[in-house]
């Protein structure tokens, strides 16, 4: 049963991975609650989880001409610093600390998101 089950979350983070939103968003809250995963554990499974699933999806969406190459290489570059550096700070950060932090983030992401739908809703009812 674990098995399938983690079939199909993978399936479902695969899908949003593919579409860019995340397949951590929810990946890591499942291993975490699911799969009894620390907060460091499921961070790092979903490091490893990300490479092959952008790698088919960056195919896809070059194939496609969906890649908007003009700041793709300052974005790398601010990337690899982001990661770096968070990288650094999540192995200094306790495992609860770390979820909190996590958890706020898609607390907020999840305002935003809600707030830009309402303002969307109002500007085409208008």
């Amino acid at each position: 049963m674990n098995i399938v089950l983690m079939i199909l979350l993978g399936a479902l983070a695969g899908v949003l991975s593919g579409m860019g939103i995340g397949g951590g968003v929810i990946l890591i809250p499942a291993l975490t609650m699911l799969f009894s995963q620390t907060q460091h554990g499921a961070q790092n499974i979903n490091l490893l989880y990300f490479i092959p699933t952008a790698i088919f999806a960056l195919i896809i969406h070059a194939k496609n001409r969906q890649i908007e190459t003009k700041i793709l290489p300052v974005t790398i570059i601010g990337g690899i610093i982001g990661a770096i550096g968070g990288s650094l700070i999540a192995l200094n950060l306790q495992g609860d600390t770390l979820r909190k932090i996590f958890a706020g983030f898609l607390l907020i992401m999840g305002i935003v998101e809600f707030l830009k739908g309402r303002k969307k809703a109002a500007n085409t009812a208008a």
